[in-house]
């Protein structure tokens, strides 16, 4: 990578605010909203629509799909 061409990273605090859920993590985002940290200091704060508190993956509404009858239905030509 090449010096100087890269914004600065700071910690920062994404809130997710349906589940009343925040995480620290770091972003070179300059928000003009600020949270105070549990260890004093105070970081940009960004809201997020969902996130693995307010929509988990997986969501478990998986589909089996019946591979065996389209090939059976394919050889006996009902399906195009």
């Amino acid at each position: 990578m090449k010096p100087g061409i890269h914004p600065a990273h700071r910690p920062a605090v994404f809130r997710d605010k349906a589940a009343d859920f925040a995480f620290p993590t770091r972003s070179a985002s300059t928000g003009e909203r600020t949270v105070a940290r549990e260890d004093g200091t105070t970081c940009p704060v960004a809201d997020a629509e969902a996130s693995s508190a307010s929509r988990p993956f997986p969501t478990g509404t998986a589909r089996a799909l019946d591979t065996a009858g389209r090939v059976e239905r394919y050889g006996r030509g009902e399906v195009r």
